[in-house]
């Protein structure tokens, strides 16, 4: 990390900070909704819909104010915007200030995730995917550390986890004023509708996007599936975190050396690699499931699949963030992660109903078929990549 330039050591630091205030708070939300406030389940799925809504809607337009404003100004925005929206949530009961709460939040994490990668890829230079792979790390850290601080505040009452997430991110802002470094935006000479449509008609940069949907697909799966699993092959949904603990430990472990030992490979045969693990973990499940005893042993299958699984994710994902901005000029790198990430949350919502629909439609989440379709996207994305790697500029494929 300190060989690293200073704006990527700031970033490395500041997204330990955005996750685990994110999480301290965002996992226990639902309860407190809908428990301590009484809110039917109706309205507390349309609260948090709204949340994921103002993010997953609104990427594009946090990645274009990174190219014409300036990443470090909309990352420290976002962090602002947030800090009113945790702060909302710790002060307000009635439905209109949920719903503001909501909004700011979903749209503080707009503005920033898109313009955190695209600074972090313009800062980085040549070692891209390794700040990345760093970039990971920190956040699977703050991840870990945010549910369990969250617990333990949460002993004294929701309101103080708001209070105490409000004040993180107010401290990230403050920190970020102070040090993140300036840099100056150089004309682009055209308009955002300008970016938007050279960003679209790029069709390898579309290609590419569009083959990486097995990741997105899988990714979700860590929220959806394999908790389902694991709460079926043991009655109980406490596990779960035991999940969530041997992935982040995994990371931990071997993200960076992963991505070190990788880095002079060619970039589509790697991040076709890491799909295929990906997509083939989710047949452990089905292969084991019946041959362990319900109860705690019958975690075993799921454990080894996200193992495999986060493997496979850390095989891909440091290289695609690398190439996201390698597609057009410099100056549209948040553009670019904008459109990515749009496209991730809109197929992630696809993927989710379909193999929700697979595990009704089997009566079960170990059954073959929901397994069988996670694994189609892994291969089918893998294969993608494969096929693509040859019709890639030359400098995007080396």
């Amino acid at each position: 990390m300190r060989s690293l330039p200073r704006a990527v050591q700031v970033l490395l630091l500041n997204q330990l900070g955005v996750n685990t205030g994110f999480y301290l708070l965002v996992p226990y939300l639902s309860g407190y909704l809908g428990g301590e406030l009484g809110l039917s389940a109706a309205l507390v799925g349309v609260v948090l819909g709204v949340r994921n809504l103002s993010q997953q809607g609104l990427f594009l337009v946090g990645g274009s104010a990174a190219d014409r404003l300036g990443a470090r100004g909309v990352i420290i925005a976002g962090c602002a915007l947030r800090t009113v929206g945790f702060g909302l949530f710790a002060l307000g009961e009635s439905v209109p200030i949920l719903f503001a709460a909501a909004i700011l939040s979903g749209l503080a994490g707009a503005l920033f995730n898109p313009a955190v990668r695209a600074y972090l890829s313009q800062e980085a230079g040549e070692r891209t995917a390794e700040a990345f792979a760093l970039f990971n790390v920190f956040a699977n850290t703050g991840a870990l550390l945010g549910p369990l601080l969250g617990g333990v505040l949460l002993l004294v009452g929701f309101r103080l986890s708001a209070i105490v997430a409000a004040v993180l991110f107010a401290l990230l802002t403050l920190w970020q004023l102070a040090v993140l470094p300036v840099r100056r935006i150089e004309p682009s000479g055209t308009t955002v509708g300008g970016d938007w449509r050279e960003v679209l008609g790029c069709r390898p940069f579309l290609a590419f996007t569009l083959a990486m949907v097995g990741m997105f697909a899988l990714q979700n799966q860590l929220y959806l599936l394999l908790p389902l699993q694991a709460a079926h092959l043991t009655g109980s949904a406490s596990p779960v975190a035991v999940i969530f603990a041997v992935v982040t430990l995994l990371n931990l472990g071997l993200q960076v050396r992963l991505t070190r030992r990788l880095d002079a490979a060619p970039r589509a045969a790697t991040i076709a690699a890491g799909l295929a693990v990906m997509g083939l973990a989710f047949l452990l499940p089905a292969l084991l499931a019946p041959l362990v005893a319900p109860g705690l042993v019958g975690l075993v299958p799921v454990l080894l699949a996200a193992a495999v699984f986060s493997v496979g994710l850390m095989i891909a994902q440091p290289f695609v963030n690398a190439l996201i901005g390698s597609f057009t000029r410099p100056g549209l790198s948040g553009t670019c992660f904008g459109v990515f990430y749009l496209a991730s949350g809109t197929t992630a919502a696809a993927a989710n109903a379909l193999i929700g629909w697979a595990v009704d439609a089997s009566g079960s989440p170990t059954a073959w078929l929901p397994c069988l379709v996670c694994a189609a996207f892994g291969l089918g994305s893998a294969l993608a990549a494969r096929l693509l790697a040859h019709r890639l500029p030359q400098e995007v494929r080396a």
